[in-house]
């Protein structure tokens, strides 16, 4: 079996004949009248009329003085039906090709195709060829057709012939597209204005974790890259806007899994004036808006459970659900007593890990059993640095989970608007990273002082793609394009481009 370099190198020969005949296989002009299949969805009313397609070669095969092409398309496939008497008087300059100069096209390669629609004698929808144009040689050949990519790493680090390999991903990104296309058209309904904010920010803020650190040469600074978009976005609810939101990338320095990348796309949106349970109501629309038009569907299997969202979905004390599952009550136990459950519980919890992130710990393997769809309240307020105290209980805090398939699929809040209770907490949050907690917020004053200029009762809410990727039930690395990944180069590429 020929090596990788061997068939580039009969290729790249072919491209030289290419070039020697006068032919540009890389022209910068094309013409595409119609998507493939819409061809072969509406040839009664297309049959006998002249078209010009374009897609990437998928197949070949030649008989004597005929041959039948598959041109491959977004939209999907058509076959040409090629006879050589009809491509004789060609234009070599604009990239046309006789039936002679097949031969030196591939599998891969990029060709616009003009013709007449009509049927074969096996009654296969069909383009017959006038004229045939190279677009793009392609000098590295697909994988086999048949075996197709199953190889993880590299369909992950090639996602681009991942895609072109396997019809459901290529199908799975158009869905993301849609998910997030989705969103627009519901806040786009409801009066929302995306507002974009920044990614290189002096302070970091809204979140509880690590972010990545760079240097802005211009003005000899380092900045972080955003690990939320909430308090720019509540910024401008200060600033008087009444409805925004954002949907853009953020970053957090942490480890993979299935539901974390350090990368990812994350959306947030603030309503001013709007209440704790109204705005709960409201995004579970939103959730249930998206699946509908990507999906048509409010029913999923997400990782062994069955997820119907159309049903009610409860609402769960998080303080009762402690106490009913651990036995001990979050406003009245020590960190010693949570190390003790931890220890059995979950052994790669951190040994000296504090009272607060040994709670946290405490509900995420909880939540791991729950199916819903529901929606946890009522969060210690120790947990929540960024939100409002629940007027009946001052220890809670008016925040929520919703809550599927064992995950938190986002998080929002009554927005605290108080700037001496925000600046308290801010502190109390500085001392735990002084301590060494990476994760816990920074201290923003100049959010403090958009706060003492006043910010109107706010109630926001944020989550990611990760609901994307429950919905498609795949692993994180498998519900985005690109993942980022430790660079690597193999050593056949090193050898073709002599890299050391």
């Amino acid at each position: 079996m020929a090596t990788l370099s061997e068939l580039r190198n009969v290729r790249i020969e072919k491209l030289k004949k290419l070039r020697k005949m006068g032919v540009n296989p890389y022209t910068a002009t094309s013409t595409k009248q119609v998507p493939n299949k819409q061809l072969t969805e509406d040839f009664d009313n297309a049959v006998g009329k002249t078209f010009t397609v374009t897609g990437r070669i998928s197949a070949i095969r030649k008989h004597k003085g005929v041959a039948f092409f598959d041109l491959k398309d977004a939209s999907g496939k058509i076959q040409l039906y090629i006879k050589e008497s009809a491509l004789t008087n060609v234009n070599y300059k604009n990239s046309e090709l006789k039936f002679k100069d097949l031969d030196l096209l591939d599998l891969g390669d990029f060709a616009e195709a003009t013709g007449k629609l009509t049927k074969t004698k096996t009654d296969e929808v069909s383009l017959e060829i006038t004229k045939l144009r190279i677009l793009t040689k392609s000098i590295r050949p697909l994988p086999n057709r048949w075996d197709g990519l199953k190889d993880k790493e590299t369909r992950i680090r090639r996602r681009y012939l991942d895609t072109n390999m396997n019809k459901n991903v290529f199908e799975r990104y158009i869905r993301r597209a849609k998910f997030w296309e989705a969103h627009r058209e519901f806040f786009k309904r409801n009066d929302f204005l995306e507002m974009n904010v920044p990614i290189l920010e002096n302070v970091p803020g809204g979140a509880d974790a690590n972010p990545f650190v760079t240097h802005m040469d211009a003005i000899d600074e380092d900045f972080y890259l955003r690990i939320s978009q909430e308090l720019y976005l509540k910024r401008l609810i200060g600033g008087g806007y009444e409805r925004v939101y954002e949907i853009g990338p953020r970053f957090r320095n942490e480890g993979y899994s299935d539901e974390h990348l350090p990368e990812h796309i994350a959306m947030e949106f603030y309503w001013a004036y709007k209440n704790f349970e109204d705005g709960i109501n409201f995004l579970i629309d939103l959730i249930k808006f998206v699946a509908k038009e990507v999906y048509d569907t409010n029913k999923f299997k997400i990782r062994g459970h069955n997820v119907d969202l159309s049903k009610k979905w409860e609402w769960k004390n998080y303080v009762d659900l402690i106490k009913d599952n651990y036995g001990i009550d979050p406003f009245d136990t020590t960190v010693d007593d949570v190390r003790k459950i931890l220890k059995d519980l979950a052994p790669d919890a951190p040994k000296n890990i504090t009272l607060n992130r040994g709670i946290d710990r405490l509900w995420k393997e909880l939540r791991k059993n729950i199916c819903g769809p529901i929606i946890v309240v009522n969060e210690p307020k120790f947990l929540s640095p960024l939100s409002k105290e629940n007027p009946k209980d001052e220890r809670l805090a008016l925040r929520y989970h919703p809550i599927i398939a064992g995950s938190e699929i986002g998080n929002g809040f009554a927005e605290l608007n108080d700037p001496i209770d925000q600046l308290n907490r801010f502190k109390e949050q500085q001392k735990l990273r002084d301590l060494g907690d990476k994760e816990a917020q920074f201290l923003d004053i100049d959010f403090v002082e958009m706060l003492e200029y006043g910010m109107p009762p706010t109630f926001g809410h944020g989550h990611s793609e990760r609901i994307f990727w429950f919905f498609e039930d795949v692993p994180a690395k498998e519900g985005v394009p690109f993942p980022q990944l430790k660079h690597e180069i193999d050593e056949t590429t090193k050898k073709i481009y002599n890299l050391k």
